[in-house]
């Protein structure tokens, strides 16, 4: 696709959060299992994630209807008493199959995971070592993710700088047990707000899990999760992606621009995301040093922001590298092709003030939906092609026709990338 160097005016409405969605998803399923209830959760949006997370609840038996962005969880057939395996294609979705595993060792029954070969290069070895613990089997093939047993109550001790999908598969299951748990997360906590954010919506669908410190949950065995009505809120993820476009006015001591306006968002969400307006306006009035180990998925676009302002050092970077691309290395690289210099480190990255001119090649977008949504937002300014457009049907399947609406110049658009259906 070429983006053409245009300004994007306009207002739109947020998508759905996908983070959010994937929550209310399995908890409106596994409300179902025992009373058979419906639940209806509004404002979805099928990206290939939350695609990927209906095909693992359908394949737990779950029974739904979508329509007009709406899916209606009916209750579980008899797929979950009947069948001898599991088969969960989590396809590239990271949190589909952290969140299953945990649910897979709940039912009991043998289970296979499969998905892309780079999601399933991703480390696993917090399942892995609580699979040891408790006798469970876990292991890793080239058919994919092979595991089986039962989950039992316990005292689970974790790192507290991993992955908080692991945090949140367990919470999933947890106060299912017979017996009472708690998770304890030792040294930092980070992405909290992920966890967090799992807690409002249990606590919707009727079961509590709560902090007790600041490194302890306390989940109480044998709750039961009860049907409910609920609403995905707007996605302060991909909201950033569309918000950018104000800040990329740089030069003197000129305010950001108000030429885009993103409606939907719940200004009380638990999201940690919602902290990149409070980051683009320190990148946009001056160099400015930031921590994103809350909020690692805003890495690139924050990289970009610096990139077409005053500069930026980051810190919290490590976990980049295992994303769909290795997320802070490909940005330095692409970022190059610009003309900004960058300084790559292991857990920190330094985006120096730079002249920006039009990439003399093609950029990469890596097939990383949010390292091509990040670059395009720098196209904006320079013009240019990039390759791996698709990418963004993972998390924002109409990003294209948004910022086309808005007035961005776009050629070489594949008719499904500006498709409206839902």
């Amino acid at each position: 696709m070429r983006i053409e160097k245009s300004t994007a005016r306009g207002s739109v409405m947020a998508p759905p959060s996908k983070s959010m969605a994937h929550r209310h998803l399995i908890c409106a399923a596994l409300a179902s299992i025992e009373s058979g209830e419906q639940s209806i959760v509004h404002n979805i949006d099928l990206s290939e994630d939350i695609k990927a997370t209906l095909s693992c609840l359908k394949e737990l038996g779950a029974e739904f209807e979508i329509s007009d962005g709406n899916v209606k969880i009916c209750g579980m057939s008899g797929a979950v008493a009947s069948g001898d395996r599991f088969v969960f294609n989590c396809n590239e979705s990271g949190s589909t199959l952290r969140f299953f595993i945990p649910i897979a060792y709940y039912f009991g029954l043998p289970s296979l995971f499969k998905g892309s070969p780079v999601l399933m290069t991703r480390p696993q070895d917090i399942y892995k070592k609580i699979a040891q613990e408790q006798k469970l089997t876990f292991l890793q093939t080239e058919e994919g993710i092979v595991t089986a047993g039962r989950l039992q109550a316990s005292n689970f001790k974790l790192p507290g700088n991993i992955s908080s999908q692991f945090i949140t598969g367990l919470l999933y299951v947890l106060p299912l047990l017979s017996g009472d748990s708690s998770i304890e997360l030792t040294g930092g906590v980070e992405s909290k707000p992920y966890i967090d954010m799992t807690l409002q919506v249990q606590a919707l669908f009727g079961v509590q899990a709560s902090w007790i410190n600041e490194n302890t949950l306390k989940i109480k065995g044998g709750q039961h999760y009860k049907a409910y009505e609920s609403t995905v809120e707007g996605d302060y993820s991909n909201a950033a992606f569309l918000e950018a476009f104000n800040f990329l006015n740089s030069e003197g001591d000129s305010a950001p621009l108000e030429n885009v306006c993103v409606d939907g968002l719940n200004p009380d969400s638990l999201q940690g995301d919602k902290i990149y307006r409070e980051y683009f306006k320190a990148l946009h009035s001056g160099f400015a040093k930031l921590d994103i180990s809350d909020c690692p998925d805003l890495g690139p676009i924050l990289f970009v922001m610096a990139a077409a302002n005053n500069g930026g050092e980051f810190t919290g970077t490590k976990r980049l590298a295992i994303k769909e691309s290795n997320r802070g290395k490909v940005m330095c690289q692409e970022l190059e092709k610009f003309g900004v210099k960058t300084q790559f480190e292991d857990n920190r990255i330094i985006i120096f003030k730079s002249q920006l001119h039009t990439p003399s090649e093609k950029i990469e977008g890596h097939n990383d939906h949010r390292i091509v949504m990040s670059l395009v937002t720098l196209l904006t300014l320079t013009g240019g092609e990039i390759t791996d457009t698709h990418a963004v049907n993972k998390s924002f399947p109409g990003y294209f026709k948004v910022i086309s609406s808005l007035g961005i110049a776009l050629s070489g658009v594949a008719s499904s990338e500006l498709s409206s259906e839902k």
